[in-house]
């Protein structure tokens, strides 16, 4: 991707204004009110500015508020706004004073047509390790937050540490609201699953524990598992405690689980909080921690990993494409052979967001949103052949050529599957 500049919606904003001759920025020269703005700087008769447009700032309030000129009086150097702003204007609140021709409301449509007009040539790199195989499963909901995907790869080896394989059932301390069993039909890994029947009389707190041997599991930095609900669940709603006292009485680690749609399993990954503290775990436990009324919960494949240690290869690119109707993932049914119980890693990207307050910044070169911006700017104010002295159509073309350009500089994109 290309060097972003970091710069604000409203610095490119006024950088169009600067290629349009059209925007003077500046500050206030002392104290006004809701509907004026004393600057000391301005030139100009009476009535010199009335019609031109503000982009104000206050220092202590909310940025980027648009309003215009009513009236101008140049022996006091004030302008009148119409509508009034949401606080007085003070000394050094800065504002944005744009010519009757461009609205800058305008502009920043323009910056965010520009960043549409290249969501299909560039992407902000986004990576994803929320799926897992099962050696069943061939098709999958791509994660949210991907427009493309680029390569797929299966976690190889990682050093872990399992802390319960949930094929014995739960049985050191256990709320009477749940009920603890086995379940050998409906399980990810091993033999079984721990299944928790939760009542509608659990409460938050209530907690389902079993002892373990004693782990140091300090070496580690994350801890995954499946988990499954029969109810959708909000992050944290449900937790995965580790102790190194008995019942998890005093827990180490309070681990909130993610959120979970109903019904689906899902493979979860929770860093660790003070994996230094977790030298001699003895006690693992599953807390509700939410009223979630009546419920159902299941555990499965509980281990710790070093999330730094883990080798990847990357999946052939036969094995897997992309249902674009369903944004789903596909793989072949050759795939069970190639990753039969892994964690993927999916590596791609996501339509680059658009530009919604001023201190917001692109995640696409700026030097693209200003040509591109300016040129659409000069093109909706360039009327026809007859009405365009200034020629703003043959500025159009020219900024138009610069985006061009640095269009061009977008890095290629290659080995590319939209998923939508």
């Amino acid at each position: 991707m290309p060097i972003v500049q970091g710069r604000t919606r409203a610095q490119i904003r006024q950088s169009i204004g600067y290629n349009l001759g059209a925007i003077y920025v500046s500050s206030s020269s002392g104290n006004g009110s809701t509907t004026t703005i004393v600057d000391n700087t301005l030139i100009g008769a009476d009535d010199n500015h009335n019609g031109k447009w503000v982009v104000f700032n206050d220092a202590n309030g909310t940025s980027g508020q648009v309003t215009r000129v009513s009236d101008y009086t140049s022996s006091s150097t004030t302008l009148t706004l119409s509508p009034a702003v949401a606080a007085s204007s003070a000394t050094d609140d800065t504002y944005e004073l744009w010519d009757h021709e461009y609205n800058p409301a305008a502009i920043d449509e323009f910056i965010n047509q520009a960043i549409i007009d290249s969501s299909d040539r560039i992407f902000d790199p986004v990576e994803s390790l929320a799926l897992h195989t099962d050696g069943k499963q061939l098709r999958f909901d791509v994660p949210s937050g991907f427009s493309m995907l680029r390569n797929i790869y299966s976690r190889e080896s990682v050093e872990f540490t399992s802390l319960h394989n949930c094929n014995s059932v739960f049985d050191e301390t256990i709320d009477s609201d749940f009920t603890v069993s086995v379940d050998t039909q409906d399980k990810k890994q091993g033999t079984s699953s721990n299944k928790f029947v939760i009542a509608v009389g659990a409460s938050a707190g209530d907690i389902a524990t079993d002892s373990i041997t004693s782990k140091d599991i300090s070496k580690y930095d994350y801890l995954e598992c499946w988990v499954k609900s029969t109810v959708a669940t909000s992050a944290g709603n449900l937790k995965i405690l580790l102790d190194d006292t008995a019942s998890c009485a005093s827990p180490l680690e309070t681990l909130s689980v993610p959120a979970l749609s109903a019904d689906t399993w899902t493979y979860v990954r929770m860093a660790l909080s003070t994996p230094e503290l977790d030298t001699a775990i003895i006690s693992v436990g599953l807390e509700y921690d939410s009223d979630l009324g009546a419920c159902t919960v299941w555990l499965d494949d509980i281990n710790v990993v070093r999330n730094d240690s883990a080798v990847w290869e990357s999946i052939p690119r036969n094995l897997w494409k992309i249902d674009q109707e369903a944004s789903d993932i596909v793989f072949d049914k050759y795939f069970h052979g190639v990753a039969p119980y892994k964690l993927l890693k999916l590596v791609g990207g996501d339509k680059p967001a658009l530009l919604t307050s001023d201190s917001g910044t692109p995640e696409i070169p700026d030097q693209y949103l200003i040509s591109q911006g300016t040129a659409l700017a000069f093109a909706a104010s360039s009327g026809g052949p007859g009405t365009d002295p200034d020629q703003r159509r043959n500025q159009a073309g020219f900024w138009f050529g610069r985006a061009s350009s640095d269009r061009r500089a977008f890095p290629l994109l290659t080995n590319v599957r939209l998923v939508q």
